[in-house]
């Protein structure tokens, strides 16, 4: 790289004209070059903890091509950052890399009615894509607690699960087509919007929930749904585990493609939940599990009826201690905020360990109290909270060494996450590997699953350019 590579000075800003492609080795401090707005970052960088670069970002997939173009004949590394909301360090920058924000990538550019997607930039935030289909009566299924900050592009990087997989799926099902830069600044467009679509090998499916290291997403074509006419939940307290899988079923034989979300909270997260201020709690404690069940339909009378008689039935037949339904939009809303309140633990329950794994349902309480033991035996103060998505195999854990505020991270991961292969789970059911979890892939995937990620890994980027170091 000679000192006078007039294009690599346009790309990194060493002089006074404004960087081209939005991106600036991560060793190098901040610049305000001219005429650039510069984004301040979110306090601590991603929710790890991870310090943000503020470069100028790319606003068209060729200045994303050319950007890679440039650091592949540089053999520089590119690590893409996008709502910087993930949980693993997928998006944290490394030594000597270039860090490459895709916050100006963003607009929709189509939203299709007839056939029901939506064409939109990977830098468009979540919540934009929703509110744009409901301006056009249709509906974008998926759902995080980050939907004003996290990216479509991030999204599809991670293959994002949320709060209505049980029903819609994973980003993966969402997707029917991607624009993608590959290391070396090759485009490959296939923004294909056809549900069936058997031309040869689905090539999509190896960049979504690929961390950006095998390419870049930078437009991608996503499944529509109809928007729903009839929402309704319920907030049930269930007295023992056995009672929650049978309501489980009983749901998914009696609501069908009604269920939209079946959230499991433990009674340790009920009662830390029940401290955040402001919180409006539906039922009491002193049950072991609470379930928020909720549904979505086309018909008030019909499905609001059908809602009521399996509430009705499941109580009868004992599933249930104790329910209160939805009633209007505000009781929905603070049915859900008992569920989103996990963005406060940093205020109510403090420094600690999240975890997102997945286990086989008919073992999750099983692994939740062989999980207390074994923290508790190896960590005498520690407080451990167990909630999550279980109707689609989603649990989640926060964990708190309460004696110390430096939390022994390595040492609790250990048991979890060894406790997890033992269960047959997964390390990561929706927030990726990133760098957090790359030494416990092993206990999620087979040698050979890892070898063919990373044959995979060597045929798309064989320089190994793209956000290196993660995953695996």
């Amino acid at each position: 790289m000679g000192p006078h590579d007039d294009s690599l000075t346009r790309l990194v800003g060493t002089g006074p004209r404004r960087a081209r492609c939005g991106v600036r080795p991560s060793h190098l401090p901040p610049r305000r070059w001219e005429g650039c707005r510069e984004k301040a970052p979110p306090e601590g960088g991603d929710f790890r903890g991870v310090a943000p670069l503020p470069p100028p970002p790319p606003a068209t997939t060729a200045d994303v091509s050319e950007a890679l173009r440039i650091c592949h004949r540089h053999d520089l590394a590119v690590v893409p950052q996008g709502g910087l909301t993930g949980l693993c360090g997928g998006a944290r920058p490394i030594e000597g890399a270039v860090a490459l924000s895709l916050e100006r990538l963003t607009g929709i550019e189509e939203i299709d009615v007839a056939g029901a997607t939506v064409t939109v930039r990977a830098g468009t935030p979540l919540e934009t894509v929703q509110t744009a289909a409901a301006a056009n009566g249709l509906y974008m299924p998926l759902d995080l607690g980050a939907r004003g900050s996290c990216t479509i592009g991030g999204n599809i990087a991670t293959n994002a699960g949320g709060n209505r997989v049980i029903r819609y799926g994973m980003t993966r099902d969402l997707v029917l087509g991607l624009e993608v830069v590959l290391a070396d600044g090759t485009v490959i467009t296939g923004l294909n919007r056809m549900i069936k679509n058997n031309a040869g090998y689905d090539v999509k499916l190896a960049f979504i929930g690929s961390e950006g290291t095998l390419g870049i997403v930078t437009r991608a074509v996503l499944r529509l749904s109809p928007a729903p006419v009839f929402t309704s939940a319920a907030v049930c307290a269930v007295e023992d585990f056995a009672a929650v899988v049978a309501l489980l079923s009983r749901a998914r034989r009696d609501l069908g493609s009604m269920l939209s979300a079946f959230e499991v909270m433990w009674a340790d997260y009920w009662e830390l939940i029940a401290t955040t201020p402001g919180l409006r709690m539906p039922l009491a404690a002193g049950h072991p599990f609470y379930v928020l069940v909720e549904v979505q339909g086309t018909d008030d009378d019909h499905d609001g009826a059908k809602f009521d008689g399996f509430l009705e039935s499941t109580a009868e037949d004992g599933l249930l201690a104790d329910a209160v339904v939805a009633r209007s939009i505000g009781d929905l809303k603070a049915f859900w905020e008992v569920r989103d309140a996990v963005s406060e633990f940093p205020r109510t329950f403090g420094a600690h360990v999240p975890f997102d794994i997945g286990l086989p349902i008919g073992r999750m309480d099983a692994f939740v109290t062989a999980c207390r033991v074994a923290l508790r035996d190896a960590i005498p103060d520690m407080a451990a909270l167990f909630y999550g998505h279980v109707g689609d195999g989603n649990l989640h854990i926060v964990a708190r060494d309460r004696s110390t505020a430096e939390q022994p991270k390595h040492e609790i991961c250990d048991i979890v996450y060894g406790l997890v292969g033992e269960f047959g789970g997964t390390i990561s059911a929706e927030h990726g590997i990133g760098v957090s979890k790359m030494e416990y892939l092993g206990l999620t995937r087979s040698p050979v699953e890892i070898e063919a990620m990373r044959r995979l890994k060597a045929a798309f980027d064989p320089k190994n350019l793209l956000n290196p170091g993660k995953v695996f």
